[in-house]
């Protein structure tokens, strides 16, 4: 097969956007073949509870721990979803030493460390999560207010999710 004639992926970031810059942004990583591994959604309605699994668990401590491996940045809420997560990460304005990590740069590490010790408790082959996440930078207080209630209602609307696997 000719080079040419291979499927290019299309690059997902935008062209000359700094991605150290202050602000917020809206963060999907799926899994690995959107297989369902890191909670359960039970119960439907209005009400229903995301209960992690134990590779759940760690991939919620590691966005809590955000903070503390990059301190001018934090999970400000997210939802872990069976198959993927969604995250509004912040950045906040930070003196120091420039340039500063990336979203790539956080979302890449987080990935890694959460793959890691989700290996310590369960084996399996290749990488916990799809090599690449879906961004979307925040522009305004009423983008960041319509996200934030899209992230809050995915519990209810999972089985209509796009990543909704049964």
């Amino acid at each position: 097969m000719d080079k040419t004639e291979l499927k290019q992926r299309k690059h997902p970031r935008l062209k000359h956007y700094d991605y150290s810059t202050t602000g917020a942004y809206f963060v999907t990583i799926c899994t690995k073949n959107k297989q369902p591994v890191l909670s359960t959604i039970v119960g439907r309605g209005l009400a229903p509870a995301v209960e992690l699994t134990g590779f759940g668990e760690i991939a919620q401590n590691n966005l809590l721990l955000i903070n503390q491996r990059y301190p001018y940045a934090f999970a400000y809420d997210f939802v872990i979803m069976p198959n993927h997560i969604h995250a509004i990460i912040v950045f906040k304005e930070a003196a120091g030493a420039s340039p500063r990590p990336t979203l790539c740069d956080i979302i890449c590490a987080y990935k890694s460390l959460t793959t890691q010790e989700c290996k310590k408790i369960a084996a399996f082959d290749g990488g916990l999560f799809q090599a690449s996440f879906y961004e979307h930078v925040i522009r305004n207080k009423h983008d960041f207010a319509a996200i934030l209630k899209y992230l809050n209602e995915n519990p209810m609307t999972w089985a209509y999710d796009k990543h909704y696997i049964k």
